[in-house]
């Protein structure tokens, strides 16, 4: 996500720690146009009918560009690592700024901006900074930078989105020249997995101290160390990134003069520019086009991992979905592959889980197995749903499902769980939202008020379903309906003090098979991550790692 988000998602994405995962999650109701994450191993599959093969990388660029222009479906409200947790912020800002760690396309982590990182204690990382660096205003990186960058996450006044990935620690401080020390109050086997996203952005701190509230802004942009710096921004049509010469990455050094991102809400909108050549690629391609644009001249459509999975976020519990047994029955009643089928463009999978299953490549080869093998799979059966629910006494109580017509699929989607909840019984009524409402819907409570249901595509930044499972325990941001087992907490919290593979892995396990049980969000399908390169392009890896890996700067001429 995070992400109707982080996350956060769209239909969002997200992620509380995130409170994090806020936005993200927030992922806005564009989310929803996101594509679901693949379930299988964590590297590619055959493809078959509905799930076509995954391609680790696209072909290598023949030569560099002057320039190339990408869409998103939506404008940021902001460039500032601090409050992005959405997709058109994220894989905008994955370019221009960098974290500590990093993320990759195979879904690992590697150092970055650490070169070196170590865990002396159970409560103590310690985090040597990599010499060299420069910001794109010709300034070096210092570890001055890096404690700015990271405390202003712990700042209640900066409102960061992932304020609840730093909750366990109690001090950032420089303990070197280029050495930074964390401390945590507890050990948190996550902390440092989620510094390769961005909650290890690092910023200049001059920076920083002189934009203050007007950081990330048009006018103001950001100023951090990637293969591509701020350009311009024209609020509502779009912003331009442009290759910074003296990053230090020879790896990844931009193969582009410039990459101008352009704002299409209108899925019919994008389209029609991939195929005119108007616009040369992007991310999360409208599923109703996939047949479109496989068969066309315009460009090659890629599939890619991912680790999303698109969800109905029970956000009342006050209402007749406070009921387990009756979000079972809608569950049950929901025709999940038709949704695959009509919604998706018949790419995807069922999901029987919150997360997806290459998130658990970390565990134990036998813990795995068990784990994915013990996933409960609830059966369409709209006849047992129905007597289910009339177990409950339910009959005839209203539910109101917050939606945004982003898209057919939403649109297919939000229609779907409607006459589920009819076949059950209930009586559904839809709102329409504008995708600027239905993103608060992540972000402000009182924006959920009176819903009892909302759509989200939720990707994890890490590769572990701790990212997920932490989002609902209780008091957190992303814990949109206030669902609270202590049961649950408890594991989640196992999870987080267990740095060993099989201890993590069993902690996680129980938490998933609690969550499962008592569906405090509703998993409906998973799909792989989808990226559209028109005839001029090349090079990108597809994956979700988009949203923190610097892709646009492997883009270059296609032979």
């Amino acid at each position: 996500m995070p992400s109707p988000r982080p996350r956060a998602a769209l239909p969002g994405n997200g992620r509380a720690r995130r409170a994090r995962h806020t936005l993200a999650a927030g992922l806005t109701a564009a989310a929803l146009l996101l594509t679901g994450a693949c379930s299988g191993t964590a590297g590619p599959r055959p493809g078959t009918a509905d799930s076509p093969e995954l391609t680790d990388r696209t072909p290598a660029a023949a030569g560099n560009l002057d320039s190339f222009t990408w869409s998103t479906y939506a404008e940021p409200t902001s460039i500032d690592y601090a409050h992005s947790f959405d997709f058109p912020p994220n894989q905008i800002l994955a370019n221009v700024c960098e974290s500590l760690l990093r993320w990759n396309p195979d879904l690992t982590t590697s150092p970055n901006l650490a070169a070196s990182y170590a865990n002396p204690t159970p409560t103590t990382w310690v985090y040597t900074i990599r010499p060299g660096v420069r910001f794109h205003d010709g300034t070096p990186l210092t570890a001055d930078d890096v404690v700015a960058s990271l405390r202003r996450n712990l700042d209640p006044g900066a409102a960061s989105v992932w304020a609840s990935t730093f909750r366990n620690v109690t001090s950032v401080d420089r303990t070197g020249d280029m050495e930074v020390t964390v401390t945590l109050a507890r050990p948190d086997s996550a902390f440092n997995q989620y510094l390769a996203a961005g909650p290890g952005t690092v910023e200049s701190a001059a920076t920083l101290a002189k934009a203050g509230k007007d950081y990330g802004n048009p006018q103001t942009g950001v100023n951090c160390t990637g293969p591509f710096s701020f350009g311009s921004w024209t609020s509502g049509q779009s912003l331009t990134l442009k290759r910074f010469d003296g990053y230090w990455n020879p790896e990844l050094k931009a193969k582009s003069g410039e990459v101008k991102f352009v704002f299409l809400a209108d899925p019919t909108t994008r389209v029609n520019a991939f195929q005119s050549g108007e616009v040369d690629g992007g991310w999360m391609v409208p599923a109703g086009a996939y047949a479109q644009l496989r068969s066309g001249q315009a460009g090659t459509l890629y599939f890619g991992r991912n680790t999303t999975v698109a969800d109905e976020v029970v956000a009342n519990l006050k209402g007749p979905l406070g009921d387990a047994r009756v979000r079972k029955a809608l569950l049950m009643a929901t025709d999940r592959a038709g949704i695959v089928k009509a919604g998706a463009g018949g790419v995807g999978e069922v999901a029987h889980s919150l997360v997806t299953d290459n998130l658990w490549s970390t565990a134990p080869d036998t813990t795995r197995e068990a784990v994915l093998k013990e996933v409960p799979k609830i059966p369409y059966d709209p006849a047992g749903a129905k007597a289910l629910a009339a177990e409950a006494g339910v009959s005839g109580q209203e539910v109101v499902l917050a939606t945004s017509a982003v898209d057919s699929q939403t649109t297919i989607i939000t229609q779907a769980v409607a006459q589920a909840a009819t076949a059950i019984g209930l009586k559904p009524r839809i709102e329409t939202l504008s995708a600027e409402k239905y993103s608060t819907l992540f972000t402000d409570p009182a924006a959920r008020e009176g819903i009892d249901l909302f759509l989200t595509f939720w990707y994890t930044s890490i590769t572990d379903p701790l990212d997920m499972y932490g989002s609902l325990q209780t008091g957190n941001f992303s814990n949109y309906g206030g669902w609270s087992d202590p049961a649950f907490d408890a594991a989640v919290e196992r999870a987080g003090a267990a740095h060993d593979p099989a201890g993590h892995a069993a902690a996680n396990a129980e938490a998933q098979r609690i969550a499962l049980r008592e569906l405090p969000w509703l998993p409906l399908y998973t799909q792989p991550v989808s990226v559209f390169l028109g005839k001029r392009i090349t090079g990108v890896q597809p994956s979700i790692a988009y949203l923190y890996y610097p892709w646009a700067a492997e883009i270059g001429a296609r032979g």
